[in-house]
């Protein structure tokens, strides 16, 4: 590890130097949103982009692992509010239209999913951190899952579809916009019933059901 630079404080082990790059991270990207780039970290620790290159290949790597943190406090404030939501669609519904109404607070949530402004990081709604980011919100919801009829594999599919419905509700709200009532109403009259028909389909196709 080299000892210059980091302020005249050089990190104790790569995990520190790893810590220290994605607080600076945080940081930049709070001044400059999605323009952040490896020269802006660099330069906000005094150290060369380089020595940022040793720890993440890429800007893109770098906001990505900065992101999976940042969008912990999003993620929790999101488990409150499903904690006690044990309805499939229920909790889809709710999952989707509250994302939709935190993304422009939520800079790393933004940047993650906000394909409309051409700067979203998740390039394909099938990337392991999508997977990462989707699977997470389904686990912290109360449904049971396999009570539900909704085992790994349809969770994986649902997953991909509930991102892909985010994503393009991000690139075309409408004209005019709905109101947070009108989204939900229409997530209930469209989300809701196929995700409870999907998993009525599942349970009528198990095993255990024949």
């Amino acid at each position: 590890m080299r000892t210059h630079g980091w302020g005249g404080s050089p990190p104790a082990s790569d995990d520190e130097a790893v810590l220290r790059i994605k607080d600076a991270t945080h940081r930049c990207v709070a001044e400059h949103g999605g323009a952040t780039t490896i020269a802006h970290v660099a330069a906000a620790l005094g150290i060369s982009r380089q020595t940022v290159y040793r720890y993440f290949p890429s800007t893109e790597a770098l906001l990505i692992a900065a992101a999976l943190d940042g969008v912990r406090p999003f993620l929790s404030r999101l488990s409150r509010r499903l904690r006690h939501v044990a309805d499939p669609g229920e909790a889809l519904v709710e999952a989707v239209t509250y994302t939709l109404g935190q993304i422009q607070k939520e800079p790393y949530l933004k940047l993650l999913l906000d394909a409309g402004g051409g700067d979203s990081l998740l390039r394909s709604v099938t990337s392991d951190t999508a997977r990462v980011i989707g699977r997470t919100l389904l686990d912290r919801t109360a449904v049971d899952w396999e009570a539900s009829g909704i085992g790994p594999e349809q969770r994986n599919e649902l997953i991909e579809w509930t991102l892909r419905v985010v994503q393009s509700l991000l690139l075309d709200p409408g004209d005019p916009a709905r109101s947070p009532a009108e989204l939900r109403g229409f997530l209930h009259r469209w989300l809701a019933p196929s995700v409870e028909a999907a998993a009525t389909r599942s349970k009528a196709d198990s095993p255990r059901a024949s």
